[in-house]
């Protein structure tokens, strides 16, 4: 739980149990400030994660302090690839910082939950907050601030500013402190029943089908090849399709990834990828 402050000490629920580390509000507050920076540095290989990590930080130079190892696999854990809408991923933060709480308190934690976690969340929560924020308050805004906007109000551009982004703190505001309260509340539970081995493996699950639908939905390669002529032509796609729907793509999606373990350099493999598409376009191999 959130601990309360008093003068200049932090005062915690676990100050007097074990000396425990614990976070606080104020450190939940940092980590909301530092989500503002979180689509400063996207990019398409790992797309949000160095916004996530700095989101983190805060929460991370708490728990484990001058210690430079854990210091470093909680960064390396915080830079693997991650993908939210902005103003909702202070939720997720939040639930990581009390797992990592939790680490920092238990040497046996299993810290492979907590990327589990981000995996599982970020894609449902996602599709929440495009509907809710790109969806319907920005489109909003717009309306309301371009009609008057058009009729030379300055309100026009104040009140669009104002209608997304009012909400969008509120809502960033507080989806870091109840996603932490969730995290402190209900992981402590499971922990000390014994489920938290089974409620990892089902989060691990659901986060390998997020990415696989991801996946699905933006890795699409297909072929225009044909055999035979007129009303006896056949298309290779169609067999290709017959056999296993984006079959093309998977192969496609495990030649990358294959190469990627293999420590290609990514700069390279876009490089590569634009040379091909053009080569294969032109030839009408893909398309």
């Amino acid at each position: 739980m959130i601990s309360n402050e008093t003068d200049s000490k932090e005062v915690t629920y676990t100050d007097i149990n074990n000396n425990k580390k614990a976070l606080t509000k104020k450190d939940i507050n940092k980590m909301f400030f530092y989500s503002l920076t979180m689509e400063y540095s996207w990019h398409y290989e790992r797309q949000m994660h160095m916004g996530f990590a700095f989101m983190m930080m805060p929460i991370l130079k708490k728990l484990y302090g001058n210690d430079k190892q854990k210091m470093s696999e909680a960064l390396t854990r915080h830079m693997e690839f991650f993908n939210c809408t902005a103003h909702i991923s202070t939720f997720i933060g939040g639930i990581v910082a009390a797992m990592e709480e939790m680490n920092s308190n238990q040497e046996n934690f299993d810290t492979k939950s907590i990327n589990s976690i981000k995996a599982a969340l970020m894609g449902p929560l996602s599709g929440i907050g495009d509907s809710i924020m790109l969806g319907t308050l920005r489109i909003l805004g717009v309306g309301i601030g371009s009609s008057l906007a058009m009729k030379g109000s300055i309100l026009g551009p104040i009140l669009f500013l104002l209608v997304f982004n009012i909400p969008a703190f509120i809502i960033r505001y507080f989806g870091a402190i109840k996603g932490y309260e969730l995290g402190a509340k209900y992981l402590d539970k499971i922990q000390k029943s014994g489920l938290m081995e089974k409620f990892m493996y089902a989060a691990g699950i659901l986060g390998v089908m997020v990415i696989g639908g991801m996946t699905n939905e933006l890795v699409i390669v297909k072929t225009p090849l044909s055999i035979g002529v007129g009303e006896n032509i056949t298309y290779i796609q169609e067999i290709l399709d017959s056999i296993m729907p984006g079959i093309l793509s998977l192969i496609v999606m495990f030649t990358y990834y294959w190469l990627l373990n293999k420590k290609i350099n990514v700069v390279w493999l876009i490089l590569f990828t634009a040379v091909l598409g053009i080569v294969c376009a032109q030839f009408r191999i893909l398309g």
